[in-house]
């Protein structure tokens, strides 16, 4: 059961603003906030390396964490620097190592997101592949069935964003997973679970995917600059990141190295440990909530915020799916007036653009959205609030 009270005592950034802004950047449980600083004081005062060698074996329990977090075994966790950092490592140790041929295929959700998509149309124009979108079902999320039916030995990667930035949707990763196995489908299967982590329970193996990425600023409530990936055996077995540094491979004589045999390949030796700490204090602030728990008043919190807008006039929830997230999007006159006059109230949302996902709005007419994305630590008062805000900077 999670105490609302102890969650609001612990965040300081709720006794001056109303954050609805998680799906962007999550206000940080004070212990995440004196995790990072202590490192950076420790760093001013005896030396970075020195402070690092120091805290070593919490650096290591950093990735106990993340294991901890997504089911999977530590040797499988890399600590990045971002989520799309952790994306596009998975998909250049993939076009690295394995022999893409014109006419392969690269099928992505309708609604992934442009740093997903656009180095896939570069890996297409350098190969001969090409992207293609995988069908909406009739609830608006991926069509798995549709997945089925478009599957062959040209299909070399599935690209499936489990929570969409600019939508409330949840993609069934766990059946897409099953759908590959079942068609004996040899393609990488590859999951962006940046909106879903700390949300949303997230199983590595129920999944089935090669590669998961995610951010630690979002709904884990993690620092900026921080962000992890998490493969599969088969990734580590068949496929090597380029390029490799000292960190990733030993250089073993001069003309010779050695790949590391874990998933700290795909890191780089040079990183924010302070910030790879807070982190680690998120992740752990989260699963002593319990992700369950926070799921759950999550979800609770985001239903009636959409059943509050969808009674404004000229206001129209454009969440879509059965089972939805904690981000709700709106359509409404003028969506970045909206944002700004809210922020001018001390409540944060955010506006999503086309240029975030432009298959997305393009096939639902979608020019801009206004995005509001609770967290648990928000109180119905706040949401009564920022609906209010919202009803009033509607033009009349």
């Amino acid at each position: 059961m999670i105490d609302l009270a102890v969650l609001r005592a612990d965040t300081p950034g709720c006794a001056s603003v109303t954050h609805l802004n998680n799906a962007g950047s999550a206000l940080p449980p004070r212990v995440v906030t004196d995790t990072a600083v202590a490192h950076v004081r420790r760093e001013e005062e005896i030396g970075g390396y020195e402070a690092h060698a120091e805290a070593a074996d919490r650096v290591a329990a950093v990735y106990d964490s993340v294991a901890r977090l997504v089911h999977a075994p530590r040797e499988r966790v890399a600590l990045v620097e971002s989520a799309t950092a952790a994306w596009d490592r998975g998909l250049q140790a993939i076009a690295f190592s394995q022999d893409i041929e014109p006419g392969d295929r690269f099928l992505v959700s309708a609604a992934e997101y442009a740093s997903n998509v656009i180095p896939l149309l570069q890996l297409a124009q350098r190969t001969g592949g090409r992207v293609e979108f995988i069908p909406d079902g009739a609830d608006g999320t991926t069509d798995v069935e549709a997945l089925g039916a478009m599957l062959d030995e040209r299909v070399r990667i599935v690209a499936i964003t489990h929570a969409p930035s600019q939508n409330g949707l949840l993609n069934d990763v766990v059946g897409i997973g099953d759908m590959l196995r079942i068609n004996g489908s040899p393609a990488w299967y590859i999951v962006d679970a940046c909106q879903s982590a700390g949300q949303i329970p997230l199983d590595m193996g129920r999944i089935g995917c090669d590669v998961l990425s995610a951010t630690g600023r979002k709904f884990l409530r993690g620092p900026r600059g921080t962000g992890f990936l998490v493969v599969s055996q088969r990734l580590l077995d068949e496929a090597e990141p380029f390029p490799l540094d000292l960190h990733g491979a030993t250089w073993e004589s001069e003309l010779e190295f050695a790949v590391q045999p874990g998933a700290r390949r795909f890191e780089s030796w040079e990183k924010s440990y302070a910030a790879l700490l807070g982190m680690g204090a998120a992740i752990d602030y989260a699963l002593e909530c319990g992700i369950d728990e926070l799921r759950a008043r999550i979800d609770t919190l985001a239903q009636g915020l959409r059943a509050r807008l969808s009674e404004i006039p000229g206001v129209r929830v454009r969440d879509r799916g059965e089972i939805k997230t904690g981000i709700v999007t709106i359509s409404a006159p003028d969506p970045a007036a909206i944002v700004a006059g809210l922020r001018a109230k001390g409540i944060n949302t955010s506006h999503s653009t086309p240029d975030y996902a432009r298959h997305d709005f393009a096939q639902h007419g979608i020019t801009g959205l206004v995005r509001i994305s609770p967290h648990a630590y928000n109180t119905d008062e706040e949401l009564d609030r920022a609906v209010a805000a919202i009803s009033r900077l509607l033009p009349i």
